[in-house]
Parts: C-alpha cells; structure tokens; sequence
C-alpha cells in the first residue's frame, strides 16, 4: 500500500503555515514538525508518552492548533510538537474531529459514519 498525503493549513496566534501532511490512520495524534509549531509560536501545554511502531517509548509536548483541510473546514485540534527528525503527520483524532477517516484502497479521505451509542434509540435496556 502506497503512501497518503494531503495539504493542510495550520494556524494559530493570526499566523499561518500550509503543511504537507502523511495521512496515519494508526497514529493518534497529529504532529507538526519543529519549523512549523515554532513559526506558530505554539506553547507546550502537557507532556505525553507515545509508542511508536517498533515499540519503543518517547515523551513529546502537546499542544493545540486550529487545522484547515481544504474542502473540509478548519477546526482546533490536539498537536505533538515535534522534533528533529519527526515528519508532519494527520493523526487519527484530528480525523475524526474532521468527521473523516482514511479509505486505504482508494487511497483518499472520505467521510466517516460516525455512531453514537448514548442515544436513547440505541439503549438495549428495558424500559
């Protein structure tokens, strides 16, 4: 399976910066690389502890961006502010914020059916 990107805008604090983003559907979050958060002035809010695929264990700083996918909106979104080395990538929470998620096949975004399970209607006890 080949490998998905998109182009995205991330703002924050009146600046702006368009970011080509590798879509991982598997990855949590989003992380913006180091030139992007900095140009955005981003501030780290929380430290969070990460897995990465061959399991090794990182801590990266968390922060929050407002997001812009062309076609789809913008919205604020949880972002790792990432270091040397550590690519651009759209994670699986601001996808579903987005209403999103990735069909693998087609190799594109679409969106997703989300399910609410707190609703009344989908309640299985008896009344």
């Amino acid at each position: 399976m080949g490998l998905v990107y998109v182009r995205g805008v991330v703002k924050w604090g009146g600046r702006e910066r368009e970011v080509r983003f590798l879509v991982d559907s598997g990855a949590t979050y989003t992380v913006l690389e180091r030139g992007v958060w900095e140009h955005l002035g981003l501030e780290p809010k929380r430290e969070v502890r990460l897995v990465l695929a061959d399991g090794t264990e990182i801590t990266r700083a968390l922060s929050e961006a407002v997001i812009e996918l062309p076609g789809y909106g913008e919205y604020h979104s949880p972002v790792i502010l990432g270091e040397e080395g550590d690519v651009s990538v759209l994670g699986s929470v601001t996808l579903e914020i987005f209403g999103l998620m990735l069909d693998p096949l087609k190799r594109e975004l679409r969106p997703l059916r989300a399910l609410l399970v707190g609703s009344r209607r989908a309640t299985f006890y008896p009344r």
